[in-house]
C-alpha cells in the first residue's frame, strides 16, 4: 500500500473507508500504540482513532476475533456492549465481561 500527499491543494483526504488494524497481545502493547497514534490525532469509539494525518486505525487485542465470533451469543454480546462504552480498549474489562456468567 502506498499513501502520499503533495504540496498541491486537493479536495480529498483519508476517511474511514480505509483503516488499519493493530492486533495487540497485551494491554501494554495496546496502550503504547494507542498513545503514539493518537498524539495529534483524534480518539474514537471502540478502539478506533485517527492519527495526526487523518488515517483511521483500530487498536485491538488479539482476543477480539475469538470474542466476536464466539458461538456463545451472550458472552459475545456482553463483551460487545462493554466495548461500545470505551474509546481505548481495556483488555481486562473486556475479558471480564466476556467471561461473566
Amino acid at each position: 500500500m502506498t499513501a502520499m500527499d503533495s504540496h498541491e491543494t486537493h479536495g480529498f483526504s483519508f476517511n474511514e473507508g480505509l483503516s488499519l488494524q493493530i492486533m495487540c497481545k497485551d494491554q501494554v502493547t495496546l496502550d503504547r500504540y494507542w498513545n503514539a497514534l493518537s498524539q495529534g490525532g483524534e480518539p474514537g469509539p471502540c478502539g478506533w482513532l485517527k492519527d495526526r494525518f487523518g488515517v483511521s486505525w483500530q487498536v485491538v487485542p488479539t482476543s477480539i476475533a475469538a470474542w466476536m465470533s464466539c458461538k456463545d451469543i451472550a458472552a459475545r454480546d456482553r463483551a460487545f456492549k462493554v466495548m461500545l462504552g470505551m474509546n481505548k480498549l481495556d483488555i481486562a474489562t473486556l475479558e471480564a465481561a466476556f467471561n461473566a456468567a
